[in-house]
């Protein structure tokens, strides 16, 4: 880097430290809203670019279009658009007075587990042409290693006819959220900045210093790559672990849950928790982006698909495992009526990105039955739970809902024309409900 862009670069760093750098965030979904909450909320003029009107207009309202169980996040989006510091916008063009844009766009992959990077590749052509000479870029987005030197540094310099380092600068920042703790998760978790320079990766954590209250560690752009993607394959791995223990378990009349709380007594151990399936927008594609940064380098990969493929059969299972327990009630699923509880890929939630839910019950009516479903914070399946119970000949547990945790199971009763359910969650293992024929995933007979 050259003497004079390492003067700019100072001059970004100092804007940023006394909060007079003008910042933008495009993409304001359950990253983004809050990342610029938080930015604006200690003083930064910060303007959000969202291609749908209707969440713009919603937000420029001061309303929040994240439902679910969401601590702190309405009243904050509030408060700092009365203030000013935050405004929304679906027009690229006016982002041409920003120092700092943050880009959180979603990253999904298709069907043959490769990086679908629609929305990345779109939000950058359109940024290039208006990108202010020394601005700086970071993409907060999950991303596969080499994505930023392959393709979101060729199409900004491509579009803006700049240089990276020398007309601009770029870094990598993943986020690190969970539907339900957004909030606290920007606050409390460490954050990896991955720059393209050691001064470009300094500049970014005294960025994030203003709402970071965790470790910053300043890095390159592969490293901050992978240990995204890492950190999520970690989790996928030792999910299935735990999933395949719990496959173990009923098969040989033992106890999932039991044997993981002895299990962790251990030094050392912590098998995560088994259940109905894994969902997001996070876990079930991070490894595919993973693996998706090594494809052709010959570098043969087992554990990671392995654990996909596991993680994937669990909603198929509890299907196996509810058929299973109607022919201990002497019926078939072939015309039962079913009720799912939980649609939402996550407990008091109203995220649905890659539900287990929807692989569920698309399996259930491929097999006959007739599917109702209910979910407390997703719209299109709201009511009354108890009249959609009405003649059910079972109940499938797919989400822990705090609402199903107070469940009255004696009204309940009264409603289903077989009292069964299923449990994919380990809910009520401790304390099934009486009168109820009862069946747990990771529990044996």
């Amino acid at each position: 880097m050259i003497a004079e862009e390492i003067m700019r670069l100072a001059e970004l760093r100092e804007k940023i430290e006394q909060k007079t750098a003008r910042l933008a965030v495009i993409g304001l979904g359950y990253v983004g809203l809050p990342v610029a909450a938080l930015f604006a909320d200690v003083g930064f003029d910060v303007l959000g670019v969202e291609i749908k009107a209707d969440r713009v207009e919603k937000i420029n309202a001061g309303l929040s279009p994240i439902e679910g169980e969401e601590p702190g996040l309405a009243e904050l989006l509030n408060r700092v658009i009365k203030s000013g510091r935050l405004r929304a916008t679906s027009d690229y063009n006016a982002l041409g007075d920003r120092d700092v844009i943050l880009i959180d766009v979603e990253t999904p992959v298709d069907d043959q587990h490769a990086p679908r990077y629609e929305a990345l590749r779109a939000a950058l052509k359109n940024l290039a042409p208006v990108l202010k000479p020394g601005a700086l870029v970071i993409v907060e987005s999950t991303i596969a290693p080499g994505t930023m030197s392959g393709v979101v540094q060729p199409l900004l310099e491509q579009g803006s006819r700049r240089r990276v380092n020398e007309g601009f600068y770029l870094g990598n920042c993943p986020e690190r959220v969970m539907p339900g703790k957004l909030l606290a998760n920007l606050r409390s978790l460490s954050r990896v900045a991955g720059g393209s320079s050691p001064e470009v990766a300094q500049t970014m954590t005294t960025l994030y210093r203003h709402i970071v209250q965790a470790d910053l560690d300043p890095v390159d752009w592969i490293t901050a790559e992978l240990v995204k993607t890492v950190e999520n394959a970690y989790r996928d791995v030792q999910i299935a672990f735990a999933n395949e223990v719990a496959l173990i378990c009923e098969a040989l009349g033992g106890d999932v849950w039991k044997v993981r709380e002895l299990v962790n007594k251990s030094p050392y151990r912590q098998m995560h928790l088994p259940g109905a399936g894994v969902g997001g927008h996070c876990i079930p594609k991070d490894p595919w982006l993973l693996a998706y940064g090594v494809q052709g380098r010959d570098v043969p990969l087992r554990l990671v698909p392995a654990a996909r493929k596991i993680n994937d059969h669990m909603p198929l299972h509890v299907v196996a495992l509810l058929e299973k327990t109607l022919a201990r009630a002497h019926h078939t699923l072939q015309s039962a009526r079913v009720l799912v509880l939980g649609y939402a890929y996550l407990e008091n939630s109203d995220d649905t990105r890659n539900s287990p839910s929807e692989v569920l019950v698309t399996q259930l009516r491929a097999k006959g039955a007739e599917v109702g479903v209910h979910d407390p914070y997703v719209a299109e399946y709201q009511g009354d739970l108890l009249k959609m119970a009405e003649g059910c000949d079972a109940a499938v547990l797919m989400v822990a809902h705090d609402a199903y945790r107070k469940l009255d199971f004696d009204a309940l009763y009264g409603r289903m024309r077989i009292p069964l359910l299923v449990d994919g969650r380990g809910v009520f293992r401790a304390s099934p409900p009486q009168g109820f024929v009862y069946a747990c995933v990771g529990v044996g007979e």
